[in-house]
């Protein structure tokens, strides 16, 4: 009996030295330790779940929106195995829910935050500036799951008789130049200069002024990359960063396409978005 007892304690202690945490937005990073992840700040977790997509319904008010005029997006997340809605949800960099929009001819770009309701729907005001084609990037954190990134298309009609334009395809061209923002530069370089698909870019990042630069919501820096046919969307955050002028961001750009790149910093208060656009090759 004693010898069971000592196998048991012995199987018990090395199960906890074997544990691993991992951070569910950077399974790269992990530690035998309870923690946070040293790259974006979330609670490290062990035995984080398969990557698995959960449905996300988007509802909109008025059904059929009008460019200039106030529309209500609603969102609903379900669960993938029973369909019932989900109803908790993890905070990632301050919010439970993260929101892009970008319009099909990529001048209209929006990041920000749908308010969570007592009915567990996620709700947010946004005026489509022309008719056309937009897509909507969301991004959550089901409670006991992993980090969901869903992407749907918004379509807002031309009023009939209006001659009101659709919102062109963007010709983007290589754009790397320095952005003068709301209050500082942003200068851009990547290794390799030519961006491959499907391999690691490198892209970094040189602020000026170099003072002043703070967290925006809970990152040093937040990154959206859209194809110029806006089908592919990624959202990242620094791989590198310590509140100085230099950060680095690392992408795998998953085609041959151009690719716009906005990019956001805190500084003294003020949030600076730039954008650049990036052309990646394929593999010859």
């Amino acid at each position: 009996m004693k010898l069971i007892f000592l196998a048991f304690v012995l199987a018990i202690t090395l199960s906890a030295q074997d544990l691993v945490y991992q951070c569910p937005m950077d399974p790269d990073i992990r530690s035998n330790k309870e923690g946070v992840c040293s790259r974006c700040g979330m609670k490290l977790k062990a035995g984080i779940p398969e990557p698995e997509e959960f449905p996300m319904d988007l509802k909109l008010t008025p059904r059929a929106p009008r460019a200039g005029t106030k529309t209500q997006l609603e969102f609903t997340v379900r669960d993938p195995h029973n369909d019932r809605q989900i109803e908790h949800f993890e905070i990632v960099h301050e919010k439970l829910f993260h929101m892009f929009a970008v319009s099909r001819d990529m001048k209209f770009f929006v990041h920000d935050h749908p308010v969570f309701g007592d009915d567990a729907k996620f709700r947010y005001d946004l005026t489509f500036p022309s008719p056309g084609l937009y897509r909507i990037l969301a991004d959550f954190y089901p409670e006991g799951a992993t980090p969901q990134l869903i992407a749907k298309t918004v379509i807002v009609p031309a009023v009939p008789g209006s001659g009101q334009p659709q919102l062109p395809a963007p010709a983007l061209t290589r754009d790397y130049s320095t952005k003068e923002t709301e209050n500082m530069h942003v200068s851009l370089t990547t290794d390799p200069p030519q961006p491959i698909a499907g391999q690691k870019t490198m892209m970094f990042f040189h602020l000026e002024p170099a003072d002043g630069i703070e967290k925006y919501i809970g990152a040093w820096g937040h990154m959206l990359a859209a194809s110029d046919d806006l089908i592919d969307m990624i959202h990242t955050h620094p791989f590198i960063a310590d509140g100085g002028p230099e950060m680095q961001f690392n992408v795998y750009f998953p085609r041959e396409r151009v690719y716009r790149v906005w990019v956001q910093f805190q500084r003294k208060g003020v949030v600076n978005t730039a954008q650049f656009d990036i052309p990646v090759q394929d593999l010859k």
